[in-house]
């Protein structure tokens, strides 16, 4: 029988982020997450250097957590970490941590899978309306594409997945071709709100049944580049904004055109996104936009889209009210299934 009352201390350290939480049943008590600088000067996450700065950060940021919570170890119940998907190196740190921390206090261990916690971080409470089950997620990161059927807290079946890269990736790597820094996707984004979203027709790649394909968009845009910039060197100085706003559409497009697909053949017209690309402004526009059409959409707090440590202490308090525990011979796993 679990108290009537729990504490989940959550960790995320899925990839270049060191997160921690603390959970009052469904509400957040704390959410502090450090991020690791570094990788900006290499224009992506060098895992080395992640799971080293891991090491660094995790114990002030539970201690940082466990201050704002107002609560001590000896008040917590259990916790909860990301077992993966993500960078090994980095998910050990993490995975370490909370066994040995679950191990001290006596208290039950338990895993989470990151997407689930993107997916579930819709019923973390703050008095809004959540969405019913069944429901169609929705999530989109730099390293994940999917379309999920999600028919309870535990129950999830991928029905559409991408291929090769993921829309974060597009994003960023097509951010970087036009010399901006990283992560780029935030700055296409503000970039964009000044361009011609037409200006510049990028295909749309084809994949089958609700999957999605992002590496030739990518190529396409390497190509108009090289092709454009030879006519002109200031081609991307002077037309910054338009070929922004040409991306961003672009992208948006291949985005919701499975997404519509997937309503019309599951007939589930609830949908909720998450991972940190579903912070792009244009994306949740389009997203709200659906509900003049009959749809019950939701996206996260920005707090929740990103990797943190709040969607991984709500999903490890659903488990827990079941009753679910972990044994202390788990470890991370990087490449995890749904």
């Amino acid at each position: 029988m679990v108290p009537q009352i729990s504490y989940i201390l959550a960790i995320e350290s899925s990839c270049d982020d060191t997160a921690c939480a603390i959970l009052k049943d469904a509400q957040v008590l704390s959410n502090v997450v450090a991020g690791q600088e570094i990788h900006i000067q290499y224009g992506g996450v060098v895992p080395e250097l992640a799971s080293r700065a891991h090491q660094s950060h995790i114990v002030p940021v539970v201690d940082q957590a466990l201050k704002k919570a107002g609560i001590t170890k000896k008040d917590l119940t259990a916790i909860a970490f990301t077992r993966g998907p993500g960078l090994m190196g980095s998910l050990l740190v993490g995975a370490s941590f909370a066994k040995s921390l679950a191990l001290a206090l006596d208290i039950p261990l338990i895993d989470v899978h990151h997407m689930h916690g993107h997916i579930l971080a819709h019923f973390i409470n703050e008095g809004q309306e959540v969405p019913q089950f069944p429901f169609l997620g929705v999530t989109i990161s730099g390293g994940h594409t999917q379309i999920i059927k999600v028919t309870d807290y535990h129950k999830m079946e991928v029905i559409g997945t991408t291929q090769d890269d993921a829309i974060g990736e597009a994003f960023d790597k097509s951010g970087k071709m036009l010399g901006l820094g990283y992560p780029a996707g935030p700055q296409i984004d503000q970039l964009s709100k000044k361009g011609d979203p037409k200006k510049f027709p990028f295909p749309i790649p084809k994949a089958p049944n609700l999957n999605y394909s992002f590496s030739g968009f990518k190529t396409a845009v390497l190509y108009f580049i090289q092709r454009e910039v030879k006519k002109n060197p200031d081609f991307v100085k002077e037309n910054l904004h338009d070929i922004c706003a040409s991306i961003q559409h672009t992208l948006i497009k291949i985005l919701f055109q499975k997404i519509e697909k997937a309503v019309k053949e599951t007939g589930i017209n609830t949908v909720a996104m998450g991972g940190g690309v579903s912070a792009n402004s244009g994306i949740r526009s389009r997203l709200t936009s659906y509900n003049q059409k009959g749809w019950n959409t939701f996206v996260p707090p920005f707090a929740y889209t990103t990797d943190n440590a709040a969607m991984i202490g709500i999903s490890g308090y659903f488990k827990y009210l079941d009753g679910y525990t972990a044994g202390m011979e788990i470890t991370a796993s990087p490449r995890i299934s749904m």
